[in-house]
């Protein structure tokens, strides 16, 4: 090969990795995919909760009733009594929070389960990072478990709270990189909460008050589901509550037109709902194969 021709060779060989490199950056650079509609057929279906990666069942058993009253009332023996009722049923997802003052309880009932199978969620209302650290510590002592599934922060309504509440966050992240918690997510309870939310990256799981009646509701629902469709396609996890509006969504019929028009949404991946009686259970089970149907 003569010289000439060989530093064409070379040139050309050089340009041609190159392209290819710019193409691999090209590529690496565009967006993920927006996942797809989350399908549900059965209130005992796993559901993925985004990149967190962790698994829960589409219905959860929550525990905050009237601030939780309601299930501190069935007492130890009766509340575990009910969780192990859910859990034949294949319901694997309960719903606490420190406030609830239910942690005990679902201690008690995760002693008599199978280790590892149940996903909890919990929140804390701590708002400085000293408090935050300290809450933490406690909590995984009361619910006995030395990795906490989701930890949210809870009730937020202020407009600026991801800053405001910035020391209390990296307190969070931290104890997710000590692996004392999976991922972070945050309650609601206004829409410019919820709108910050939907643009804090550092949040894995969203837990959103969501129903077609505008009951116990952060805005009317159209604006709601529109920050829950940006969470989903941020990969993220959502977790709807106040499907049945704290109670106030009373007759069946109108029940099972608020968790159709959940599971239409195609963006929520479970639900939350407050329950004292397996009766409650069974048919909540029932309604959501009823609208999927």
């Amino acid at each position: 090969m003569s010289t000439l021709t060989r530093r064409r060779f070379l040139a050309s060989t050089s340009l041609a990795v190159g392209a290819v490199a710019l193409r691999g950056s090209a590529a690496v650079a565009q967006p993920p995919a927006a996942p797809p509609p989350v399908t549900i057929k059965t209130g005992v279906d796993q559901m993925v909760l985004g990149k967190s990666g962790i698994k829960t069942t589409v219905l959860g058993l929550g525990t905050g009733t009237r601030g939780g009253r309601e299930q501190r009332e069935l007492g130890t023996e009766g509340f575990v009594r009910l969780v192990r009722e859910a859990y034949d049923r294949g319901i694997r997802y309960i719903d606490t929070a420190d406030m609830y003052k239910t942690h005990p309880y679902v201690k008690a009932a995760l002693d008599e389960l199978p280790g590892g199978e149940v996903f909890v969620q919990t929140k804390l209302w701590a708002r400085n990072a000293e408090q935050a650290a300290k809450d933490l510590d406690r909590i995984r002592g009361e619910l006995g478990m030395e990795t906490l599934d989701t930890l949210l922060i809870h009730c937020m309504t202020k407009e600026q709270w991801n800053i405001d509440l910035r020391p209390v966050i990296d307190v969070y992240l931290k104890a997710k990189e000590k692996d004392q918690i999976r991922a972070l997510g945050v309650s609601c309870h206004s829409l410019k909460a919820l709108q910050v939310a939907a643009d804090t990256p550092e949040i894995d799981v969203h837990l959103v008050r969501i129903n077609p009646f505008r009951k116990k509701m952060d805005g009317k629902p159209g604006k709601v589901a529109a920050q829950i469709s940006k969470m989903h396609a941020d990969n993220r996890g959502v977790i709807g509550m106040k499907i049945y509006g704290e109670g106030m969504i009373e007759s069946r019929e109108d029940r099972l037109k608020s968790i159709k028009y959940v599971l239409g949404l195609g963006t929520v991946h479970a639900f939350t709902i407050g329950f004292s009686k397996i009766e409650q259970i069974d048919d909540t089970l029932k309604m959501i194969e009823e609208a999927s149907a």
